[in-house]
């Protein structure tokens, strides 16, 4: 699509939710849509089937041929910044979405539909042109009771065809008018073999994330195996010259995990806003994408690529007007690969209250290989644990 349609994605959005371009008439918008509240259906059984080329959505930005647009996407080195292509992933799953949900006969969508998890995104290509057009395309693949799987592909137009460039699976839920509780979404019914398989996989990304989630370093301890890899670590590091458990020497070609820091604050405008009035997730994942981007360029001494990004959780709304506290830590090594954790939270100016909102991983490889990075407490430690599960996750999808 043009210049213009590529807009029109988020305005389209505003329409579908009633939502207001104006900062100083949102809360009479946000008044509007609790009227809204007596449409959501009272169970699943209620809502129409869908099939799968229903949401179906191609979306086109034209890098190419439109100057001022490119502008926008382009980086200091010449590239397009992906910070920029995942706000637009982000907007894109809201409208695939919503499209899977319409409803014909109703003026305005009483679902608030919000990301919940960005599962994976996986680079099929490391240089996207920033002179050359991208399409986007995806569509719902698989559905629960509120929350909704969308797969979006990434290519880009260059030597006279398309080439794929990246695969991203979002998972989104439905919340009512107020934001406040689940609501129901319309079930989704397979065709063919192709669907099939679609909708088998997110059974079982869904059962994965159930497994991991309860196979948290935050939750339980560490395997056998990584029991010794952090011992092995700590033998590591001790000083043979005397005998004392604190007495630690950094090995040589390495970096301690507390040296591999970079920090940021950002305060939130109301231009960042989504269509709820609340800080757009898209932009959330661009600057935490930038930060960690960053960190992994320092430590590595050379350009990073990303590889893929996973599991990324919305646990919580950032509101307009909110600091926002952005720690990204080197947490996992292996040759050429840099595992890089940023974590996001919110601060209360007023009762100095801090809220985790976001834990972002990114897995970047550069051309050489870098320093080992060493953890020293036992929370670093279980850091390093966390970015070497991600790590090895991420390379058994490639």
């Amino acid at each position: 699509m043009t210049s213009q349609r590529r807009q029109s994605v988020r305005n389209r959005l505003r329409e579908i939710v009633g939502a207001s371009t104006n900062w100083r008439d949102h809360q009479q918008a946000l008044a509007d849509r609790l009227s809204l509240s007596n449409q959501l259906a009272g169970s699943q059984d209620e809502l129409p089937v869908r099939r799968m080329k229903d949401s179906y959505i191609e979306a086109h930005l034209p890098l190419g041929t439109d100057p001022t647009l490119r502008e926008k996407y382009l980086n200091y080195l010449k590239g397009v910044r992906f910070g920029r292509i995942l706000e637009d992933l982000d907007s894109l799953a809201v409208l695939i979405c919503y499209s899977h949900t319409h409803n014909k006969t109703l003026q305005r969508s009483p679902l608030s539909i919000v990301t919940a998890l960005v599962d994976k995104i996986d680079m099929r290509k490391q240089i996207i042109h920033p002179d050359c057009d991208i399409k986007f395309t995806g569509h719902v693949t698989w559905v629960g009771k509120t929350s909704i799987e969308a797969k979006m592909h990434m290519s880009q137009y260059h030597g006279g065809a398309y080439t794929p460039v990246l695969d991203a699976t979002f998972v989104m839920v439905a919340r009512d008018p107020e934001n406040k509780r689940a609501a129901f979404v319309n079930p989704l019914k397979p065709e063919g073999i192709e669907e099939e398989k679609l909708f088998h996989q997110g059974e079982i990304n869904k059962t994965r994330r159930i497994e991991l989630t309860t196979a948290s370093l935050l939750k339980v301890a560490p395997t056998a195996e990584e029991r010794k890899i952090v011992h092995s670590l700590f033998l590591n590091t001790l000083d043979s010259k005397t005998v004392s458990f604190r007495s630690r020497v950094l090995p040589p070609n390495s970096v301690w995990m507390e040296d591999a820091k970079v920090k940021g604050l950002e305060i939130c405008h109301p231009q960042e806003r989504n269509i709820f009035n609340r800080i757009f997730g898209g932009f959330l994942m661009r600057k935490a994408y930038e930060l960690g981007w960053a960190n992994a360029c320092v430590y590595g001494g050379c350009r990073p690529n990303l590889v893929a990004v996973d599991d990324i959780l919305f646990r919580k709304p950032v509101e307009i007007g909110s600091l926002l506290l952005l720690s990204s830590q080197v947490c996992y090594t292996e040759g050429k690969y840099i595992q890089v954790r940023v974590h996001t939270e919110v601060l209360d100016p007023l009762t100095r209250q801090h809220n985790t909102t976001n834990v972002f991983h990114f897995t970047f490889v550069t051309d050489k290989d870098v320093p080992n990075i060493v953890p020293q407490s036992y929370g670093e430690s279980m850091l390093y644990l966390d970015g070497k599960r991600h790590f090895n996750q991420t390379l058994e999808s490639q």
